[in-house]
């Protein structure tokens, strides 16, 4: 057993179910991120499409407080489409240096303009002209194409600020349950469970076997 579950969980029994969850997400996203190696904020989403077939892909966390999980994205892409249309996703995030692992699904919208604007003056200059050449998700004939999109769109934002593609922002999950999980020796983790029936109601918490 190592030192995060020697002084972490398994011994705060009560605290734990106490707590909001998005504290304790909080908690363990800090210590993801200085000792995570590479993409501590890395997040594998998953939607479904008009048949309910399931889609999963990995994203990156951009923000999260008491409304939700944000992420950001091209309202063309499959992912896109998905979450526009079911309006549900879920999502898992695992610190495998940690041996931590939060799950969450709940209900999605999406995120203010002026939230996306903000965000996306903080990309660097080639993301955001990248946002605006890349199709994504659709067939592409070739690396070339991609290339004279990327070129086009250099030279078209060649001064000034690059403005948000109105096909491009943030979504937000508002979860109405979340997970976590701790390794635990001989494959008794730690799981304790938060559920609640709407954004309106109280967290109830409960521990479950692993």
């Amino acid at each position: 057993m190592n030192d995060q579950q020697e002084t972490g969980w398994l011994r705060q029994d009560a605290a734990t179910t106490e707590m909001d969850p998005f504290a304790r997400f909080a908690e363990w996203f800090a210590d993801a991120e200085h000792a995570e190696p590479n993409d501590p904020s890395a997040m594998a989403l998953s939607t479904v499409d008009a048949d309910g077939l399931p889609n999963a892909r990995m994203v990156l966390l951009k923000g999260f407080d008491a409304q939700g999980f944000v992420f950001y994205t091209n309202f063309e892409s499959a992912k896109g489409q998905e979450l526009l249309s079911a309006k549900k996703a879920a999502f898992v995030m695992h610190w495998k240096s940690l041996r931590r692992q939060v799950r969450a699904r709940g209900p999605v919208e999406v995120v203010s303009d002026e939230e996306a604007d903000a965000y996306f003056q903080t990309r660097a200059r080639a993301s955001r002209i990248g946002a605006w050449a890349s199709q994504q998700s659709r067939p592409l004939e070739g690396r070339f194409h991609l290339e004279k999109e990327v070129a086009r769109y250099t030279a078209k934002f060649a001064v000034g600020e690059i403005p948000r593609p109105p096909h491009w922002s943030g979504f937000r999950i508002r979860p109405v349950e979340i997970e976590f999980w701790q390794d635990g020796a001989f494959r008794l983790h730690d799981r304790v469970r938060f559920t609640r029936n709407s954004q309106d109601e109280a967290w109830r918490a409960v521990r479950l076997f692993p």
